[in-house]
C-alpha cells in the first residue's frame, strides 16, 4: 500500500487524528498553510474529486459535514474558513487521494 493517506486511514502510519468515523478521517496537516489546517479525506482510496463516481457522491456530503464539525471544534467557524480540494498536479494535488483542506485562523487572501 503506497498511498500515504491510505496508510494513515488503516492505522499503519501514525498521525494526529482529529476526527474519524466509518468512512472519513481527518488529520492535522504536517505543513500547515494557516493556523488551523486540517486534511479531511475518505478512508476509501479515491484518487481525486474527478474520480468520484455517481455511486460515491454521498462521501462528498460526509466530507463537508466533517469539515463543518471540525471548523467549530477548531474555533474557526464563526469568523470563516476555506474548504478546498486540489485536482491533479497542475492544481497542486501532491497526494493522489481525495482530500479537502480546511484552512482558517487568520484572514486568508482572496481567490480570483
Amino acid at each position: 500500500m503506497a498511498c500515504i493517506f491510505c496508510q494513515i486511514a488503516s492505522g499503519d502510519l501514525p498521525s494526529e487524528i482529529l476526527y474519524q468515523d466509518e468512512e472519513v478521517i481527518a488529520i492535522r496537516d504536517i505543513n500547515p498553510q494557516a493556523p488551523s489546517h486540517v486534511l479531511i479525506m475518505p478512508k476509501a482510496h479515491i484518487p481525486s474529486i474527478a474520480d468520484v463516481t455517481e455511486e460515491q457522491t454521498a462521501i462528498l456530503a460526509r466530507l463537508v459535514s466533517a469539515a463543518n464539525l471540525l471548523a467549530k471544534r477548531e474555533g474557526i467557524a464563526e469568523k470563516g474558513y476555506r474548504l478546498v480540494t486540489n485536482c491533479g498536479p497542475d492544481a497542486g494535488q501532491a497526494v493522489s487521494h481525495l482530500h479537502f483542506h480546511l484552512l482558517g485562523g487568520r484572514q486568508l487572501g482572496r481567490l480570483g
